[in-house]
């Protein structure tokens, strides 16, 4: 294991999707996560593996033991076409992870990648997409004493972005959160020799890459039916860009119906400081993070 904090992250986007995020002005998943890890762990460091791209190759499960995490940022890949050579290369290295006794963290594809890795299922949501903000996420019992959610709100709203969810989860996961749009918004798996914690939601959102993901979307965000044509859509974005620039103005809060649990950092990402303090650094026999 490494001395000081060091990380991998997983991009699965491919290259054309990736290229629509620049066209937009919108950061990268790994680099989302990546400016996430350094404000709580400035000297972390990290390894980025682009897994969609013809010709790269994940580590070894020799390199892989040197991390002290693998991270998770979601993509657009869909984890129950089984075929997918992507599917089944990062299954792999989850499950190898797992084997490893290396702690994973992961959003969105990644809550589906923990359970599916482990033996749970994960399906197209029957009520469509979830889009924009998460609401009402509910802790279960098990969530409000769980150490990922330590200091968290016990119902709060998340960024979101997906089409499917988990349907059913393997005997070694313990759901943590869910909402009335999906049943599973937060796992702990432990499987083999390790442990996944995993969210359907994105803390590593803010509301400025949110509405610029909504701009790279907005074609089937239209046809989905979550806004009437181009200058509807282009109005909602600019009322996010406009709290973004000023998060303390009560109209735009109100309007958008935007809490604290969106605006503030480290509440929004509180799951993942937890993760880095109470499973990642202790997995890895390290000091505890300056605060």
């Amino acid at each position: 294991m490494a001395a000081v904090p060091r990380f991998l992250i997983v991009d699965g986007y491919p290259k054309s999707s990736r290229d629509e995020f620049n066209q937009v002005g919108m950061r990268l998943a790994w680099e989302l996560y990546r400016d996430m890890l350094l404000t709580y762990l400035p000297d972390a460091e990290y390894d980025v593996w682009l897994s969609s791209d013809p010709g790269t190759n994940p580590p070894s499960t020799g390199d892989l033991e040197k991390y002290t995490g693998v991270l998770w940022p979601g993509c657009n890949i869909t984890i129950y076409h089984h075929d997918d050579p992507r599917v089944i290369a990062h299954l792999d290295l989850a499950s190898r992870a797992y084997e490893a006794g290396v702690p994973q963290f992961g959003t969105c594809w990644g809550i589906q990648l923990a359970v599916v890795a482990a033996g749970g299922e994960v399906k197209a949501n029957p009520k469509g997409r979830e889009m924009g903000i998460g609401r009402k996420i509910r802790l279960t019992e098990a969530g409000r004493v769980h150490p990922m959610y330590d200091g968290k709100p016990p119902v709060f709203d998340g960024f979101v972005s997906h089409d499917d969810e988990v349907t059913k989860l393997p005997p070694c996961a313990t759901l943590l959160a869910g909402n009335d749009f999906s049943e599973v918004q937060a796992v702990s798996v432990t499987y083999k020799r390790g442990t996944f914690w995993g969210i359907q939601y994105h803390p590593e959102y803010d509301v400025h890459e949110m509405a610029r993901l909504i701009v790279a979307r907005e074609e089937r965000l239209t046809q989905q039916g979550f806004f009437r044509d181009h200058d509807d859509m282009a109005a909602y974005v600019d009322r996010l860009e406009a709290l973004h620039a000023q998060p303390d103005q009560k109209y735009l809060r109100w309007q958008l119906g935007i809490d604290d649990t969106i605006l503030s950092a480290p509440v929004r990402q509180r799951e993942f400081i937890n993760w880095i303090d109470k499973l990642a650094l202790p997995s890895a026999g390290l000091p505890p993070r300056k605060i």
